[in-house]
């Protein structure tokens, strides 16, 4: 129970089992008993001596204070759902929201029955609601009650004992785990979730066994049904085996929910999101695109949408789209300093400042918006606002690399050496494998002359990460050690052939060395 709600209901199923198997309580005979006003305590006594009273208070009182722990734990308040988690709950119709409610019931006992339509998410446009008596479907909700009204019926009008109790047991073990996802006595954030089905199989299997055992004593042909039911079992088995195939893979999982469940957003937006992930941004923007279009609200999708749409430049659209996102949720914060930075990519300082400082105020620890403020304010030349965005960064992630890095260029550029040798030392302490941090410090100390301890960070960086160009040869060029530079100038250019400041600084070197050669001569 402290990880899922529904662990509470062990022990109603602890009370069913007292009841009916320790107990042997026949419920319809003591409910009659009760009904009748010459009831006596005399026709009950059964009950008192066997200590089910006490039992059933202990398991009472038990309950209760587990509840109030966990309601302490959620802050002493039910968790808020959206219309797309539930539909049927924010219907305005009383009848609308009891049909669509029956019709859950009745899909969760048919995923029992036939376990074939698995999907990891049933929300957003999974399960269409109900709203006519001429939909097909009201017809499932009916056969679901029938059945478990003939059931009850059956249960407690049998004149086996023995049957009556595991009829009435199994009917409990079905119901009972059920109730807290019935929408009964609360509101559920889902449609559909097939791990509340866990419990309630139990209650299921109790019924099977029951019905097999019933066809066993009424039919001739058991080597028939024994062989059905091992087709059965192989069948499951069969399933079970490829559902858990499916689970392997994130893209496994997204992808077999498209054919189950086409008119969920949360499926198309999940495979978008994992082929993102993979660099497949093409692909990418397909399923984002569909996710929007078929909940035209979905924050979360046009957020990514606009990500993928601004790293690939298309800056118009992107900046349409959060627009969008923030109208739609204000309070969206991801989706605020995603706008401001493509508002800093269109030269829109003024609202880019502006969407960075909303982003803050509804995440006031957000250290990637500070980082990117600051690229805004050093971008406006407000060097000092730029330093105290960064630093607030690095105070709120202090291994926020990027932000360490662009405090030390800073200082470096506008020739605050000092500070930045000891921003970067500060910087390397807490992040000490950082390669991008070596570089930059070593470059603060080569220019400080201090041509040894710099030379050491460059050789640590370049090990580090061999394949950066433009960890390569600074620091020889300035130490004045040409020969050694001419050879890193030349690893550069073989890395990277179009780095123009490289290619310009090997051209000046040559010269020089070319010079340095005709007076030797």
């Amino acid at each position: 129970m402290l990880c899922k709600e529904q662990g509470i209901t062990v022990l109603g199923l602890n009370a069913i089992f007292d009841i009916l198997v320790i107990a042997k309580v026949n419920v319809l005979e003591t409910a009659q008993r009760l009904l009748h006003k010459d009831a006596s305590l005399e026709n009950l006594g059964g009950l008192r001596n066997r200590g089910l009273p006490f039992r059933m208070t202990l398991l009472a009182a038990g309950g209760a204070g587990v509840l109030y722990l966990r309601w302490k734990v959620m802050g002493t308040g039910p968790p808020t759902f959206t219309e797309v988690d539930n539909p049927a709950s924010f219907a305005d119709s009383v009848l609308v929201r009891a049909v669509n409610y029956n019709y859950y019931y009745s899909l969760n006992a048919w995923l029992l029955l036939c376990p074939w339509w698995l999907c990891f998410d049933w929300s957003m446009g999974c399960v269409p609601l109900i709203k006519s008596a001429a939909d097909c479907r009201v017809a499932a909700p009916l056969a679901l009650w029938l059945c478990l009204v003939g059931l009850a019926c059956h249960a407690l009008r049998s004149e086996d004992g023995h049957e009556r109790r595991v009829l009435t047991l199994g009917l409990g073990f079905l119901v009972i785990p059920f109730l807290p996802a019935s929408n009964l006595f609360f509101r559920v954030g889902f449609v559909v979730a097939e791990r509340v089905l866990y419990l309630p199989s139990v209650g299921f299997c109790v019924l099977l066994t029951l019905g097999v055992r019933a066809l066993c004593t009424r039919t001739p042909r058991k080597k028939l049904l024994a062989a059905a039911l091992l087709g059965l079992l192989l069948i499951n088995v069969l399933r079970c085996l490829v559902r858990s195939g499916e689970w392997r893979s994130e893209e496994q999982l997204f992808r077999s929910a498209l054919s189950v469940c086409p008119l969920n957003a949360k499926v198309h937006y999940n495979v978008g999101k994992n082929l993102a992930d993979k660099g497949n941004q093409t692909a990418a923007i397909r399923y984002y695109r569909e996710a929007v279009r078929l909940n035209p609200k979905y924050v979360h999708a046009m957020n990514n949408l606009g990500n993928i749409l601004k790293e690939r430049n298309e800056l118009q659209e992107a900046e349409e789209l959060l627009s969008l996102a923030v109208q739609i949720q204000p309070d969206f914060a991801a989706a605020w300093m995603n706008l401001g930075i493509v508002q800093n990519s269109l030269k829109r300082f003024e609202a880019a400042e502006q969407s960075y400082r909303t982003a803050i105020r509804h995440r006031r620890k957000y250290p990637d918006c500070y980082y990117n403020l600051g690229r805004l304010y050093a971008d406006l030349n407000r060097h000092a606002d730029a330093l105290n965005a960064w630093r607030n960064a690095t105070a709120l992630r202090p291994g926020h690399s990027l932000a360490w890095n662009n405090m030390v260029i800073l200082l470096d550029n506008t020739g605050n050496l000092a500070q930045a040798e000891a921003v970067g030392r500060e910087a390397l302490a807490l992040i000490p494998n950082d390669h991008s941090l070596m570089f930059s410090l070593a470059n603060v100390l080569g220019k400080s002359q201090k041509y040894k301890e710099s030379e050491a960070l460059f050789l640590k960086a370049i090990k580090a990460h061999p394949n950066t160009a433009s960890y390569h040869a600074v620091l020889y060029h300035r130490w004045g050690h040409l020969d050694v530079a001419k050879k890193h100038y030349e690893i550069s250019l073989q890395l990277d052939p179009t780095a123009s400041g490289t290619k310009e600084n090997y051209g000046l070197l040559r010269r020089k060395l070319e010079q340095m050669q005709k007076k030797d001569v």
